[in-house]
């Protein structure tokens, strides 16, 4: 009897234990989301586009054999970046989503190379999350409005910023450990 008590304790609180871990990730996307400044429907947006974008890209032919392409929209700005064999693939990439309701423009920075490995895709992860980390907490930047992509030591700066915005944030992206070059993709207002 005593077993089955314990049994149905340990269950409980694991079950209770996801349903923290939930409350406290949807609370960290509410903050996220009430504080963009794009409107709650550009972000569903984004959301959709992505996903077209992926599939769209997956269903080509030319764009899914032997690429690596990763798609990122902020208020509607397409980024296209990753590597790519030939020059016609990378326009085929560009071609394929700027069709998609929703995409407002396309930056293709797809660079002409071989795959990255999954080392050098850990390593971007990584200075993603200290460029981020920085921005959050820098005062004179709203770190939360700005999207941090990195590909291959190569930092893309997306959101909806202010020039000096824009300018602290390439200069604190610039000085982070391991980053090779900053793109802005801003949409300054």
């Amino acid at each position: 009897m005593n077993t089955t008590k314990l049994l149905s304790v340990f269950v409980v609180v694991a079950i209770l234990q996801g349903c923290a871990a939930a409350v406290v990730a949807g609370g960290a996307t509410a903050v996220t989301s009430a504080n963009d400044r794009r409107t709650l429907g550009a972000q569903i947006d984004d959301k959709n586009v992505v996903l077209k974008a992926q599939r769209a890209l997956a269903d080509n032919p030319a764009t899914a054999n032997g690429s690596n392409i990763n798609v990122t929209s902020y208020n509607g700005v397409l980024l296209l970046t990753g590597q790519t064999a030939s020059e016609q693939t990378r326009q085929q990439a560009t071609a394929t989503v700027k069709q998609i309701a929703g995409v407002r423009s396309v930056q293709n920075q797809i660079r002409l190379s071989s795959n990255t490995s999954m080392t050098t895709r850990t390593r971007d992860s990584w200075i993603s999350t200290k460029v981020k980390s920085q921005l959050l907490a820098d005062k004179e930047v709203s770190g939360l409005n700005i999207k941090v992509v990195t590909e291959n030591a190569e930092v893309f700066l997306m959101g909806i910023v202010s020039e000096q915005e824009a300018n602290t944030a390439v200069n604190i992206a610039r000085h982070v450990d391991g980053v090779s070059r900053v793109i802005k993709a801003f949409e300054v207002r």
